[in-house]
């Protein structure tokens, strides 16, 4: 059989393990490549999974996961992300099939290379016209000199465009280190100026603490830096490596438009490695919020701030306690910034009027230099968060999408690069040398409980009694099918986040989501025969036989909250120019309406379609004819960003003392019905006997370096 072959535009060489197209060839596994033969042998067929299994790994026993990780592979390489499944296609419960039109490659002859009519082949096998196809108007001996220049000029434009384009080749991984492995977890990792420390939280679980840690990498040392002063953000040194800065988020002691206040706060890090210090307040913000600080070379400190909904770059003097804006985006927002100590530049990824990304490039008065559109490849397009910071590769950053990292040019150009990683990780920081960098990695592991109400009430609660859904992975966002049987849950235990079906002892996976994927609310039809899930930001209308349909919306969807099958509308917390909006789409005619300019945390609406939502000070809102109204009976039972859910006319929250309450909306009654577990992370669903939680199991983060070739 050849070895060669077309799909579509695509050019697939088994000789090589390689899938090229317009010149850029990608490694496809080998297994890969050949469940791609066998269905191209079958073209617009639908091959089984058994006969794939058995063709593919004859004499082999293993799991369909080994076929689905191929199958995303090649979607992958094809450019096909499962959204439309353009090239492969899945029939659910039969197999897959190969939609696109295949050319077996003949299977080269061996010859001699003459200057007569051989015909040379290049590399993706499309043939090349012979000598005497060349008009001959090339035998002129002038215009033979104009084609040598242009040539010249052509080939050498090309090879700097490759030489420069292809970061790829220019970042590989040699070597992965653990550098901690307490029963804590870690974040927030940075290299010391001189590169012989790592500074990094560390979480205790046990004691419900967060402490900032620094590492001797050559002694191999820990040095606890703080005493247990609440939680804090990232952190960042002076330029002499004499001082460390970082953010401290507490509760504010009157609180007035926000609950959380934010203190900048300084140490002396050569006292602190002798013994935990005090902490130096210099600056404290109670109506706005502050985080990201980065000391510059000016020995003043960039922060992000956010004041109402909107974002801005500044730059603050101790020296003079005084702030100067140094950017923000018109009719848009700052997502995220970086700086670079060696360029003395500012990288600031944002959202603009069109509510798409873009990279822009300052200089340290906060001058533009340079804004461009950031074009992403289908792998990671529409991601709710985008941390791409500073990398030894020249005019480029790079970030992580879990366990999938991609470098980003200046110019807005997105490449992926393969790093070997099994678990997901956050995007690096690198060395001051540039040849290792640091990232966190771990799994988090939550779990899903169906509590008896009565248990809840009569506070006899074993948790571990009533986990239905276990696995050492993430799994959360229950929700029972109404008037059926069946329980839809998400989880990572497939390797990426799918939606799962329960029935009894009987799992199915629903869906097969691209790597890295994440789901941020799912909600039953009321007739119970089909889900809608927010899908990497994206509305997917997921059928139970596995169908899917994609909605198209102009921004990105944060959460979903609710589902009105009847009149097809979503309530969504959504991305509209880098802010957060409720926002209530109609999903027949795309058209969508902005239901209130507050801060919302939560939204969620009664069968009668009242809305209620809680604000930034998690006070519960009834939104009216005219205006919205509190629930003052609410007050303080919110919690900290609290997700609730509203059955009929009855509101179902949990506290910040963990303990459950109701809420009738006609008799206004509050009801407390018993104490969750410390370890609760949010309600998902209620019926008639049973309260459904996820729960909290553990979550093991890491800080790793990365040695890289050089």
């Amino acid at each position: 059989m050849a070895k060669q072959y077309w799909i579509g535009d695509f050019f697939v060489d088994l000789s090589r393990n390689q899938i090229t197209r317009n010149k850029q060839p990608q490694i496809v596994a080998p297994k890969a490549l050949a469940v791609l033969t066998s269905l191209a042998k079958q073209q617009g067929k639908v091959v089984s999974q058994d006969t794939l299994l058995s063709e593919v790994w004859p004499d082999t026993i293993v799991s369909p996961n080994s076929l689905q990780r191929s199958i995303a592979q090649l979607r992958k390489a094809l450019g096909d992300d499962g959204k439309g499944q353009v090239y492969i296609k899945t029939h659910s419960k039969q197999g897959y099939s190969l939609e696109c039109h295949v050319r077996w490659q003949p299977e080269p002859q061996p010859q001699l290379l003459t200057t007569s009519k051989s015909r040379l082949v290049p590399e993706e096998g499309k043939p090349l016209k012979s000598v005497e196809d060349i008009p001959t108007i090339f035998a002129s001996w002038h215009i033979k000199l104009l084609f040598f220049f242009t040539t010249l000029v052509l080939c050498g434009f090309i090879g700097a465009h490759f030489a420069t384009s292809d970061t790829s080749q220019s970042f590989s991984v040699g070597e992965i280190r653990a550098l901690t492995a307490s029963d804590g977890r870690e974040f927030a990792s940075i290299y010391s100026p001189d590169g012989k420390y790592i500074i990094f939280h560390r979480y205790s679980q046990q004691e419900c603490v967060n402490n900032i840690w620094a590492k001797n990498l050559d002694t191999q040392q820990e040095h606890k830096l703080t005493e247990n002063i609440d939680s804090y953000g990232s952190h960042s040194f002076s330029p002499d490596g004499k001082q460390l800065v970082f953010i401290r988020t507490m509760d504010c002691e009157q609180p007035t438009i926000q609950k959380k206040c934010y203190q900048l706060i300084s140490m002396d890090f050569k006292m602190a490695l002798r013994e935990p210090q005090p902490i130096n307040i210099l600056l404290e913000c109670k109506t706005s919020e502050i985080r990201l600080p980065h000391w510059l070379n000016n020995n003043e400190i960039a922060l992000m701030q956010r004041e109402d909904t909107q974002w801005q770059l500044i730059s603050y003097s101790a020296q003079n306690n005084q702030s100067t804006v140094l950017y923000q985006v018109d009719n848009g927002n700052i997502v995220y910034y970086d700086y670079s100590v060696k360029d003395d530049l500012f990288s600031v990824i944002s959202i603009h009027d069109d509510s798409k990304y873009y990279i822009d490039i300052l200089n340290s008065n906060g001058k533009l230099i340079s804004s461009n559109l950031i074009n992403f490849p289908p792998e990671a397009q529409r991601r709710r968060f985008l941390v791409a910071n500073f990398s030894p590769i020249e005019n480029h950053l790079i970030f992580s999408t879990g366990r999938q990292f991609f470098t980003l040019s200046f110019e807005g150009e997105v490449k992926n690069i393969s790093i070997p990683l099994d678990q997901p990780t956050f995007s690096p920081n690198f060395h001051p040398d540039g040849n290792k960098a640091l990232v966190i990695k771990g799994n988090y592991d939550s779990d899903i409980a169906a509590i008896p109400t009565n248990r809840v009430k009569a506070g006899t609660l074993a948790l571990a009694q009533h986990i239905i859904e276990r696995s050492t992975v993430a799994e959360d966002s229950v929700t029972v099918q109404p008037n059926g049987s069946l329980i839809a849950f998400s989880s990572n235990r497939s390797g990426s986040e799918q939606i799962w079906l329960s029935e009894q002892s009987k799992l199915i996976q629903l869906t097969q989501f691209p790597i890295d994927s994440y789901i941020s609310g799912m909600h039953w039809a009321v007739d119970g025969s089909s889900i809608l899930a927010n899908v990497n930001n994206e509305l997917v209308h997921v059928q139970l036989d596995g169908t899917q349909h994609h909605y198209t919306t102009p921004h990105l969807i944060l959460e979903l909250l609710n589902w009105n099958k009847a009149h097809n509308t979503a309530l969504t917390l959504a991305n509209i120019r880098g802010v957060q909006k409720l926002v209530e789409y109609d999903l027949n005619t795309s058209q969508f309406q902005v239901l209130t300019d507050k801060r919302i945390n939560w939204a969620d609406k009664t069968d009668s379609g009242q809305l209620i939502y809680t604000d930034r000070m998690d006070k519960f809102w009834l939104l009216g004819r005219v205006e919205a109204e509190p629930i003052p009976a609410l007050n303080n039972q919110g919690g900290d960003n609290k997700p609730f859910i509203v059955k009929g006319q009855i509101i179902y929250g949990m506290n910040n003392n963990f303990e459950l309450w109701s809420f009738n909306l006609r008799e206004k009654q509050l009801n407390i019905i018993g104490k969750l577990p410390s370890n609760t992370v949010s309600i998902d669903d209620v019926d008639n006997t049973h309260i459904f939680i996820t729960a909290r199991i553990a979550s093991k983060k890491e800080v790793v370096e990365l040695i890289l070739n050089k």
